[in-house]
């Protein structure tokens, strides 16, 4: 597990020696000739002052083996010291500065230190994620305050006796640096620009589901038109089957009235008719006998 967090800052003595540019070229201390190189020698450091800037340290709950910190039972200062003492800085040129910066990391942490010439060390333990430039910025910072108050003390002091009279610097420090992104441009600018690359990301999936949601609407807009035209085509079949049904009643109500109307007018009027043809026979017979007796009164 891994994170950009600021552990803790420490203050080491080393052991040094000076060499010429001979002797550096040949321990590939990097010099150039006619300048004295100072390489601190590889064995025991003196921690001189410790600042735990986390609340609660990982590595106390155990490690595994082969990170950083070694067994649960080792002190972080005590890891940090040994990987110091079998790797010192190198190199250092000038006078009052402090270089010859290494990185050292494990599974979860990274040791960032550096020294001057006269063998003060000054270490810091981060997340694997806290960038290693703005920890050596951080140490450089760090140096010339911490040269300046205990120029005089750190040369014969023991172990651990500078932690209290320390802590008040190396907490201004660790708060200062706490956040790398307050202080250190690229990681700012990279921190930008991850927030950029997570709004893109977010708009392009809001895209991706407006796209998805709007073919699901053009879809069931398509769905609703078909849904629509064979509503419109059985209406208009229906309405068509409605018709041929009223004209079919109709013609069935009229073959009716007109089959009752025929039933009930026929008799009716083929008794009117006899009844004429009746009355007239009887006017008939009627004239005939009154022409027999005028006849009969006009005879000779």
């Amino acid at each position: 597990m891994s994170d950009n967090k600021l552990r803790c800052v420490l203050v080491y003595r080393l052991q040094r020696t000076k060499t010429t540019s001979a002797d550096s070229s040949s321990s590939g201390g990097g010099g150039v000739d006619g300048i004295a190189l100072t390489n601190l020698s590889p064995g025991p450091v003196t921690l001189l002052a410790k600042y735990d800037h986390a609340s609660e340290y990982e590595s106390h709950e155990g490690s595994a083996a082969g990170g950083l910190y070694g067994d649960r039972e080792k002190n972080y200062a005590d890891a940090v010291a040994m990987v110091i003492s079998g790797d010192p800085p190198r190199g250092i040129t000038e006078e009052n500065t402090i270089g010859g910066f290494k990185i050292v990391q494990s599974d979860m942490h990274q040791v960032i230190y550096g020294a001057d010439s006269r063998g003060l060390c000054l270490a810091v333990v981060t997340g694997l994620k806290y960038p290693s430039r703005t920890a050596i910025q951080m140490l450089s910072q760090l140096y010339p305050p911490y040269m300046e108050q205990f120029s005089l003390q750190y040369k014969a002091a023991t172990t651990n006796a500078l932690s209290k009279k320390s802590k008040p610097l190396l907490s201004e420090y660790c708060n200062k640096f706490d956040d790398a992104t307050k202080v250190d441009k690229a990681s700012m600018l990279h921190s930008k620009v991850e927030e950029v690359k997570v709004t893109m990301q977010d708009n392009i999936a809001a895209m991706l589901r407006n796209t998805e949601q709007a073919e699901s609407l053009a879809e069931r807009s398509n769905q609703l038109n078909e849904q629509a035209t064979v509503f419109q085509k059985k209406s208009k079949d229906l309405r068509k089957q409605m018709r041929c049904k009223n004209i079919k009643t109709t013609v069935i109500l009229v073959s009716i009235v007109v089959g009752i109307l025929i039933i009930v007018l026929v008799p009716l009027i083929v008794r009117a008719m006899n009844a004429v043809k009746g009355n007239r026979m009887l006017r008939g017979g009627e004239e005939w006998e009154a022409d027999e007796e005028l006849f009969v009164e006009e005879g000779p």
